[in-house]
């Protein structure tokens, strides 16, 4: 990969910062237009027909899933590996990527984060109260109740930190970032430490958050990457 590839999609997004930590576990070069999908232009359609994000642009393809996306990037840089070499720890890595992208999308992004945080600051619309209660308190605690018996008493699933790691991490800090609009008596309860995330969540400034919004190359872009693990 001679020339640096190009990410469409903003780092709010917990299928941008999959795709920006594969980058940075890879040490590819790239940069981000950290374009809002709601209000992408006919180019960005034509990119991504299903209007979604991340986009990747590269002197090969241009690809509009997080999914597709690091996998071909590991095909096309194996070292260091992005997913478990075992074929039933590489299968089971993609389930759990596709348990995060499906079930904890559905409830962190489109039940919570959508309702607390999208709908008022882009649309300025109230959030359902009723759809935020049923997800804080029976929505997530039963992904929770999943997780517990799938991820390991501490450390990463498969050794390194990879795919199913980062996949599950990064709609936890969704979570975080929406649990500053929701109510602190309606707030689901915490997972135990074995349904943790295993990479911590801290606040960043707003500083740092608005260095997030510019077109970056890769070595400012660390810090939009390294969110999803912080």
């Amino acid at each position: 990969m001679t020339k640096r590839l190009q990410i469409v999609g903003s780092p709010i997004s917990p299928y941008v910062r999959k795709v920006l930590v594969c980058l940075e576990r890879k040490q590819i070069e790239y940069e981000i237009d950290p374009i809002v999908p709601f209000f992408g232009n006919d180019e960005f359609s034509r990119l991504s027909p299903l209007r979604r994000i991340p986009v990747l642009i590269d002197e090969r393809v241009a690809l509009a899933d997080s999914s597709v996306i690091c996998q071909y990037l590991e095909d096309r840089r194996p070292e260091p590996p992005f997913y478990p070499r075992d074929v039933g720890d590489r299968a089971r890595a993609r389930w759990l990527e596709e348990f995060a992208d499906s079930r904890m999308g559905d409830v962190f992004i489109w039940r919570l984060f959508n309702q607390v945080a999208i709908r008022p600051r882009v649309w300025n619309e109230p959030a359902d109260q009723a759809v935020v209660k049923q997800t804080l308190e029976v929505e997530i605690p039963s992904v929770l109740d999943y997780l517990e018996g799938e991820l390991p008493v501490e450390g990463f699933l498969f050794g390194d930190p990879g795919i199913a790691d980062v996949s599950l991490a990064c709609f936890f800090r969704n979570a975080a970032f929406a649990s500053r609009s929701t109510p602190r008596a309606g707030r689901a309860r915490r997972p135990s430490s074995r349904a943790r995330s295993p990479c911590r969540s801290s606040r960043s400034s707003r500083a740092s958050r608005r260095r997030c919004c510019g077109r970056r190359s890769r070595s400012s872009a660390r810090r939009c990457a390294s969110s999803a693990c912080r």
